[in-house]
C-alpha cells in the first residue's frame, strides 16, 4: 500500500506540466504542505485546508489543518495538529470531520481542538467527505470501492460496489451523492486501465447510476455542485471539468498536475488545492 502511494508521486513529478490557469483566477495562496482539500466554512467565513506533509498513506503524525481567509490570506498555518495524512473534510453539528487514512478525526470548529478519533473498521484509504441535510457524514474509500456513513459518531458501511470504480470525490446534492471516480484497475503509478467518471448514489435506495455523457473520461479527484452544474478535478492532468446533465464534460481550467479535493462557497467561487505546488487557488465561475 505505502509503496503504491509513494510511487504515485514519483510518477506525477515526471508528468509534463502545463501553464497554470489564469482566466477566472481571483487569488492564489502559497505556503502549504501538500494541501489536499479546501473546505468552505460558511458559519465562520473562512476556508479550512488539510495538509498531508509526506506520504499520503503513512501514519506519521505530520499532518495538520490550516485556516485561510476568503481573500487568500493565511489566518493560522497550524490550526489543528496531531494528524497523519488529512484529506477530505465535512462540517456537521458544529464539528469538522476529517478523513485520515483509516480514521475520521473530529475537530471542534470554534477552537480547532482535536476532540476525538473515529476508527473505521475495514477502511483502506479514506479520501473525500461530505455531509447531507440531515447531518450525516459520508466518506469515500478510494482503494476499497466503498463509501462509509458516519451517523452520531458511529461509522457504517453505506455502499460497496465495483461500479464505484475507486471513488474519490463525493458531494451531497439533495437526495443523492455525486461521486467522482478515479477509474478501474489502478496501477502502481495511479494511472488506470479504464478512466473514471461521474456517478450518482441515491441516499434512500443506494442505487448507483452513471451520469450520462460523463463516463470514462478522466481519473477524477474532487467534485462539487453549484446549482445544476457539477465541477470535478482530474489530479493527474490538473484539469477542472464542468458538467451538466446530458452534455459532455468540458475543461474550464488547467493547472499543473495535483489539483485535488475542491471546495465551493455554493455561489460562484471554487477553491482548488494544488497539492504539488503547496498552494490553493480561488476561481470565479461565470
Amino acid at each position: 500500500m505505502k509503496t503504491l502511494i509513494a510511487s504515485t508521486f514519483l510518477a506525477i513529478i515526471s508528468i509534463a506540466t502545463v501553464p497554470a490557469a489564469r482566466a477566472g483566477e481571483i487569488w492564489r495562496a502559497a505556503g502549504f504542505e501538500q494541501p489536499e482539500s479546501a473546505l468552505f466554512d460558511a458559519a465562520n467565513r473562512r476556508i479550512v485546508v488539510s495538509n498531508i506533509v509526506g506520504n499520503p498513506g503513512d501514519a506519521d503524525g505530520n499532518g495538520y489543518l490550516s485556516l485561510l481567509s476568503l481573500d487568500g490570506k493565511i489566518i493560522t498555518r497550524h490550526w489543528t495538529d496531531g494528524m497523519d495524512a488529512p484529506k477530505g473534510m465535512a462540517i456537521a453539528g458544529g464539528k469538522l470531520y476529517v478523513a485520515d487514512i483509516t480514521k475520521i478525526r473530529v475537530v471542534d470548529l470554534a477552537s480547532g481542538k482535536l476532540v476525538s478519533t473515529i476508527d473505521v473498521p475495514g477502511a483502506v484509504f479514506l479520501n473525500d467527505m461530505t455531509q447531507d441535510s440531515a447531518g450525516k457524514v459520508y466518506v469515500t474509500d478510494m482503494l476499497a470501492d466503498a463509501i462509509y456513513r458516519i451517523d452520531g459518531g458511529r461509522p457504517e458501511l453505506f455502499v460497496k460496489d465495483p461500479l464505484l470504480a475507486s471513488p474519490n470525490g463525493v458531494f451531497a446534492d439533495g437526495g443523492r451523492l455525486i461521486v467522482a471516480s478515479w477509474g478501474k484497475g489502478i496501477k502502481a503509478d495511479f494511472s488506470t486501465a479504464e478512466p473514471g467518471g461521474l456517478l450518482s448514489v441515491d441516499l434512500a435506495g443506494k442505487k448507483i447510476t452513471p451520469l450520462p455523457g460523463a463516463q470514462n473520461f478522466a481519473d477524477l479527484d474532487g467534485v462539487i455542485a453549484i446549482g445544476d452544474i457539477i465541477y470535478a478535478t482530474a489530479y493527474m492532468t490538473g484539469t477542472l471539468y464542468r458538467y451538466q446533465t446530458g452534455d459532455a464534460p468540458e475543461a474550464v481550467a488547467h493547472f499543473k498536475p495535483g489539483s485535488a479535493d475542491i471546495g465551493t462557497d455554493g455561489n460562484s467561487t471554487i477553491y482548488v488545492p494544488l497539492m504539488n505546488e503547496g498552494a490553493v487557488a480561488a476561481l470565479k465561475i461565470d
